[in-house]
């Protein structure tokens, strides 16, 4: 895909590896639109990029979780720039509990955002996307294959979206569409609470997974790399 002039949704984009790749794909010559759960918070990203960059970059607050509001978005898009070239459906939260002690508001949560949200994000541009010949990019984690303790919510929910992935790329290869779903590890980013520092250092850097989704595009169309795990290279020793 020659990336210039190309329009890219990401959904939460305020911050972290959102912000990251919608940062690194206006570089590559694409058009941006970030959506993010505040007014605050959509703001703050959009100010983060250079001057000479804004008049390539949109923003709306949009909950995945809501189907008319991630229509709105689309809808956005195409009045502005009349296309939508790629989805990157990035927009995620985590509650870790033992099932015991989990509650049901945090169950559907994290179902209602990881997997539901993306089906929203997914069904409100496929139409675009199949007029563009686009790409999907689905962020999950390690945790779609590995299950864990106090993973119930999360662990479902990302196992359940490795498997969307996978079948909705089974759906839209005849179309032209590809779809990708990206399993990192540990990323330094502010998810579950965490604030980045030093201390991270050794984890993959949002900006990693930024590239990885660049070089992704460029790859040649005859390739699809449905699947992709990424994780830290050297992480601590236990």
């Amino acid at each position: 895909m020659n990336l210039k002039d190309k329009t890219v949704l990401i959904t939460g984009g305020t911050k972290g590896i959102g912000l990251s790749t919608a940062h690194r794909l206006v570089k590559e010559g694409m058009r941006v639109m970030i959506t993010g759960t505040s007014q605050e918070s959509v703001n703050a990203a959009v100010r983060s990029f250079p001057e000479d960059y804004k008049n390539r970059v949109l923003a709306m607050v949009a909950d995945v979780v809501s189907m008319p509001q991630m229509r709105a978005v689309a809808d956005n898009m195409v009045m502005h720039w009349g296309k939508i070239d790629v989805l990157v459906a990035n927009a995620g939260v985590g509650y870790f509990a033992s099932i015991d002690e989990m509650t049901e508001e945090q169950w559907k949560e994290v179902i209602d955002i990881n997997l539901t949200g993306v089906f929203n994000s997914v069904k409100s541009t496929v139409d675009q996307l199949k007029d563009s010949q686009g790409y999907i990019f689905t962020i999950a984690s390690l945790a779609g294959t590995n299950f864990f303790a106090k993973g119930a919510a999360y662990n479902a929910s990302k196992f359940g979206l490795v498997g969307f992935t996978q079948a909705i790329m089974l759906d839209l290869r005849d179309y032209g569409v590809k779809c990708t779903t990206i399993m990192p590890g540990s990323v330094s980013t502010f998810f579950n609470g965490n604030v980045p520092s030093d201390k991270d250092a050794w984890k993959i850097q949002p900006e990693d997974i930024a590239q990885l989704i660049a070089d992704l595009l460029k790859m040649p169309e005859r390739a699809l790399p449905s699947k992709v795990e990424i994780r830290p290279s050297q992480p601590p020793k236990k």
